[in-house]
């Protein structure tokens, strides 16, 4: 008994930091009350093994329904009902782009194929093909990267490499990229190559549906992305992948990468989806990317370097090192230290180690959901510039 008290109190802990702390982890936001009330319900008893109308355990009446809501209110946010299909079964991001991946395997016949992703410090996602994942094991991984003087992403060097390499599947979105995406420019490339899209847009799905970011719907042939970032739902992810693959993506789902699929969360991610086509929800995802723009104007304004000068969506990127030469890692733990939460980050071509980054990146979803404002954003720089230069070396 006294254990699971301390259990309780760890937890009781955790809640307390999370409204005490200043977040600013651009993956992490503060999700809608009712979204925990579902996850935490008795949906979680079920097994439901398999698809809508066709599942490998009996009692899925009620949860064949809550699934197939969820496929369809995802498709009508990201207005997709009438290119594509939605499996909502992913329990993360991975998941997803390893579910892709597969589906990829399937639809061209053969094991091994050949993946070309943004490499990982100018923005791209370990489950991209960085070299010390599964993926790179399994796949032919080539990287494209941004440009070593704007920061951005080239699409004439992307279209060369793919010309080369002649990849079997062209990947575009990032996990730390601070500008807008041209996916058209990507599906182009694609096109020629004769390769298929992968829209990775886990960070920006909240922008993408409500209009303050291209979407890619129309034109990737599949879509993935998580629900707990700019979204605001639970832990999990969901694909959306043109009707002429659904039978390859649906397979590689269940039974090819996994079992059941969690029905709390599945529902939980329906009322996110539902409550987002609210315009209160579009004001929100406004909200954060002026956030973000303050704090990259403020840390420009202190003579920091913000990574491409600027930010178009919820994130940025600041050269710590090159700023005031403390690294990424160190800037974390002291802020760490004093309450506000960001992580160490790599940035474009960084010659430091991963585990002591350059950088350190910062996003704004998670304090915007607490109704933090403009002027507040401002005195958060503030505070960080003031804990930062304290060490300055």
């Amino acid at each position: 008994m006294e254990s699971i008290i301390t259990l309780k109190n760890w937890i009781m802990k955790e809640e307390t930091r999370q409204y005490a702390d200043i977040n600013l982890i651009a993956s992490e936001n503060y999700s809608y009350p009712m979204v925990r009330k579902i996850v935490g319900s008795c949906l979680s008893h079920k097994y439901s093994e398999g698809t809508v109308g066709k599942r490998y355990y009996a009692g899925n009446k009620f949860i064949d329904l809550i699934e197939e809501d969820c496929k369809e209110t995802v498709l009508e946010l990201f207005n997709a009902k009438n290119d594509y299909i939605a499996n909502v079964q992913p329990l993360s991001g991975t998941d997803a782009n390893l579910s892709v991946f597969y589906a990829v395997t399937k639809i061209r016949g053969k094991k091994e194929i050949r993946i070309l992703s943004l490499d990982l410090s100018c923005g791209g996602h370990l489950s991209h093909g960085n070299k010390n994942t599964f993926t790179n094991d399994f796949f032919i991984v080539k990287n494209y990267y941004v440009n070593k003087e704007t920061q951005l992403l080239d699409y004439d060097e992307i279209r060369s490499i793919a010309l080369e390499f002649k990849p079997d599947l062209i990947i575009s979105g990032a996990s730390a990229y601070p500008r807008i995406i041209d996916f058209n420019k990507f599906n182009d490339v694609a096109m020629e190559v004769g390769a298929l899209h992968l829209a990775d847009i886990a960070h920006i799905a909240g922008l993408c549906c409500s209009g303050y970011h291209p979407s890619p719907v129309g034109v990737s042939d599949f879509i993935a992305f998580t629900t707990h970032k700019t979204l605001r739902g639970p832990r999990g992810a969901v694909i959306l992948c043109r009707k002429e693959f659904e039978k390859q993506l649906n397979s590689a789902v269940f039974p090819g990468l996994h079992g059941g699929p969690h029905n709390n969360v599945v529902a939980a991610k329906s009322y996110c989806f539902k409550v987002n086509v609210d315009n209160s929800y579009k004001e929100y995802v406004s909200n954060v990317i002026n956030n973000a723009k303050v704090m990259s104007r403020e840390f420009i304004n202190r003579g920091y370097k913000v990574i491409t000068g600027g930010t178009d969506n919820h994130l940025l990127l600041v050269d710590i090192k090159g700023s005031i030469g403390i690294d990424g890692r160190e800037a974390q733990e002291l802020l760490e230290e004093n309450n506000i939460i960001v992580n160490a980050n790599s940035i474009p071509f960084d010659t430091s180690p991963p585990y002591r980054p350059s950088g350190i990146r910062l996003g704004s979803p998670f304090m915007t959901a607490l109704d933090y404002k403009e002027q507040d954003f401002v005195k958060i720089v503030e505070e960080i510039d003031y804990i930062l230069r304290g060490v300055q070396k």
